[in-house]
């Protein structure tokens, strides 16, 4: 090794960014169990204590080790061993960070999980599988106005127990603008209705809006799965059963006003003196989802505290209660964050399963170790000198660290679009390297410095061409070219500044 090398400044910077990249990455091997990627609000899991903080890195996630003592080594001896346990019965789950009991209540325990990951990479949607989705406003926005809609978007998900989801705004290039949700382990069914939809909620008493979702009119809204929030009445029907749910809300002044109000207008049903003549009507965007009898104690009365409630079904009793719980989780988490500001048109809604996003994974790894390998032929067959053949092949796999530590760093996603992006990156990182090998080769000694001055200054023509080529597509395509665009200019910043001058230095000095 020519220690000369470490003493040159652009050498050092390399292994500098080398290192960051390697912290950012963290790489790890050799664990087992699964990984917590989301919680349920107010789930079994939750209320006994695990929570998932937002935006963590996928390394820092909490392991689940074993339950009821049996060690879990995967998913699927998570899932096995979850089924043997007895609903209404406790069950601990003890994680790399704590034990846990909890009370079973439903199958999932309100825990969404995964494989337990080796890094800090993040892998996209079309790798990981899950479901994204495109919108677009049906009416122009504010910039104030958008930051609502999306606040009240990663509320619902948050609250609906689908953490860490990005969420962020595109624009193509006739100024449209939409919003681009990646929602991995979500099924279709869970978007459309958890961010597709506006939301609006209404409560009313004939044509008479009593009050709204939202913390306007909605104060607290009981998610405790317990004294104030459950699951009754499961009864057979003719073709599965049905259950309903209740939960307890508090309501502002205003709305209590406006509920007595209505009230003071009814009269006692004449059939059964209990209630009042007209029930409470609950609607989503408009659609009838259940109604409600008022009790005759009520009318006329500033009740701030009122209880809601709506059906469930489903081919068995489990599945019906399970159900049941969704659908009360959904409208709870509606009451909790109100409705979007606008309502949304759908322009993409595509779904990856899991199986295919690792294929793809697959498929992208031996893409780009066939390419490499490909490179390593060609720059063999060109020079067929080792001295300047190895520091080349380093230099790429250099730009291929960094850019991905750098995605992990700031928290980006690696997607096949991304991947792409990689490989152009790496196809005009070979470009200039071999410009300033053969500068060098064919330059005499005492000519060396003016040889990489002649092929630098062609590298950042290439350089300023392409990075002007690629920002248009930052817009492109509603933004789903975004992640080419970003990863070829990190791509060729980080090769003309850090790791192209770091090989000049190099074959410099050994030649």
């Amino acid at each position: 090794m020519n220690w000369k090398l470490l003493k040159r400044p652009r050498v050092l910077i390399l292994i500098f960014f080398l290192f960051i990249a390697y912290l950012s990455i963290n790489p790890s091997f050799g664990r087992e169990g699964v990984a917590i990627k989301s919680v349920e609000e107010f789930s079994d899991a939750s209320l006994a204590g695990i929570k998932v903080p937002p935006h963590i890195n996928p390394k820092n996630r909490e392991i689940i080790q074993t339950i009821n003592g049996v060690e879990v080594q995967d998913i699927d001896s998570y899932l096995s061993e979850l089924d043997k346990a007895a609903f209404n019965k406790s069950l601990t789950i003890a994680t790399d960070k704590d034990t846990y009991t909890l009370v079973k209540k439903t199958d999932h325990l309100g825990i969404i999980v995964g494989e337990v990951v080796n890094s800090n990479i993040r892998k996209g949607l079309d790798l990981e599988g899950g479901t994204r989705v495109i919108l677009q406003p049906k009416e122009k926005l504010t910039d104030e106005q958008f930051k609502t809609l999306m606040d009240v978007m990663e509320n619902r998900l948050n609250a609906f127990g689908l953490s860490d989801v990005p969420i962020r705004k595109a624009s193509d290039l006739l100024g449209n603008d939409f919003v681009i949700v990646e929602v991995a382990g979500a099924t279709r069914e869970d978007v459309e209705e958890l961010i597709a939809s506006q939301g609006k909620f209404e409560a009313k008493i004939g044509n008479e809006t009593v009050f709204t979702g939202g913390k306007e009119d909605v104060t607290f809204v009981c998610k405790d799965d317990g004294t104030c929030s459950g699951v009754t009445n499961c009864r057979q029907l003719e073709e599965g059963y049905t259950c309903s749910f209740e939960f307890a809300v508090h309501l502002s002044p205003q709305a209590a006003k406006s509920h007595a109000a209505a009230t003071s207008k009814l009269e006692v049903n004449s059939t059964n003196a209990k209630y009042l003549s007209k029930p409470l009507d609950l609607y989503i965007d408009g659609k009838f989802i259940s109604d409600l009898q008022i009790a005759a104690s009520l009318k006329g009365a500033e009740a701030t505290q009122i209880s809601i409630g709506g059906p469930g079904f489903g081919a068995t009793e489990q599945e019906a209660i399970e159900n049941t719980l969704t659908e009360m989780n959904k409208l709870q988490t509606i009451l909790l964050t109100g409705s979007l500001p606008t309502s949304l048109e759908i322009i993409e809604l595509k779904s990856i399963s899991p199986v295919l996003g690792e294929s793809f994974f697959k498929n992208a790894l031996i893409a780009g170790l066939a390419a490499l390998i490909a490179v390593c032929i060609v720059i063999f067959l060109r020079y067929k000198k080792i001295k300047v053949i190895i520091p080349m092949i380093i230099t790429l796999f250099s730009e291929i660290f960094i850019i991905i530590g750098l995605a992990a760093l700031f928290k980006q996603s690696i997607d096949s679009a991304a991947i792409a992006g990689i490989i152009a990156a790496i196809g005009t990182g070979l470009d200039d390297q071999i410009v300033i090998a053969d500068e060098i080769v064919k330059g005499q000694q005492d000519t060396i410095r003016q040889s990489i001055k002649k092929a630098f200054f062609i590298i950042f023509v290439a350089f300023a061409a392409t990075v002007a080529a690629m920002l248009p597509l930052l817009w492109a395509g509603a933004g789903l070219l975004k992640g080419f665009a970003l990863a070829t200019i990190a791509g060729v910043v980080i090769g003309v500044f850090i790791t192209r001058p770091a090989y000049a230095a190099v074959l410099e000095e050994i030649m």
